[in-house]
């Protein structure tokens, strides 16, 4: 089997969707500011380095308890689809597609399931609370999940990840890796040469 794995955040759209939803949220359920004394906590000790990362995303995600969830991922999706650069959409894809991503499921199926995404692997969170289930979909954690799906002997063509550092383990994985710039730009690299460097 031949496929191809694609990061989603700043690698399949410009920008964390996490994030833009969580802000897309506040724009329309305005009553979510009450959360703010909450997040400002959770924010500074995570900065201080008192709370780690799957701890902070454990809940960082309990506003969807207050909102219409499946609703409001529709409507962020029907406005932001369009942003999913061009050279991802379906007929622009050569092989079975693999999207890995610490984004959560509740946010990623939607759009995965319009863009014909063949295998979605994310972080998984209780959709009624928000509250992550189990560890956060990044770094070595992308490549446990994607063998617990995959036999060993899957043949990855191409990896593509805007990040150098953070998907090295995903990198390891492709024939061919390709880093996307800021703009959706895709620059293939050889990982051999550009790890060794490091």
């Amino acid at each position: 089997m031949e496929l191809d794995i694609y990061d989603f955040d700043k690698t399949v759209v410009p920008y964390d969707s996490g994030s833009t939803f969580f802000l897309f949220c506040l724009a329309h359920y305005p009553y979510l500011l009450l959360l703010t004394p909450f997040y400002a906590v959770m924010g500074l000790l995570y900065l201080v380095r008192l709370l780690p990362l799957d701890a902070f995303k454990k809940h960082v995600f309990c506003f969807i308890r207050f909102i219409p969830l499946e609703r409001a991922v529709k409507k962020f999706w029907d406005k932001h689809e369009k942003d999913v650069f061009p050279w991802f959409r379906p007929e622009e894809r050569a092989r079975y597609t693999v999207v890995i991503s610490a984004s959560p499921d509740f946010l990623l199926e939607e759009i995965a399931e319009r863009l014909k995404v063949d295998k979605l692997l994310c972080t998984h969170h209780n959709r009624k609370t928000g509250t992550l289930l189990e560890k956060n979909c990044k770094h070595e954690e992308k490549v446990r999940r994607f063998y617990a799906v995959f036999p060993k002997d899957t043949k990855v063509k191409c990896v593509y990840s805007d990040g150098y550092k953070t998907d090295k383990p995903i990198f390891s994985l492709g024939e061919q890796c390709f880093h996307i710039e800021k703009d959706g730009k895709r620059t293939p690299f050889s990982y051999e040469s550009y790890y060794a460097n490091q």
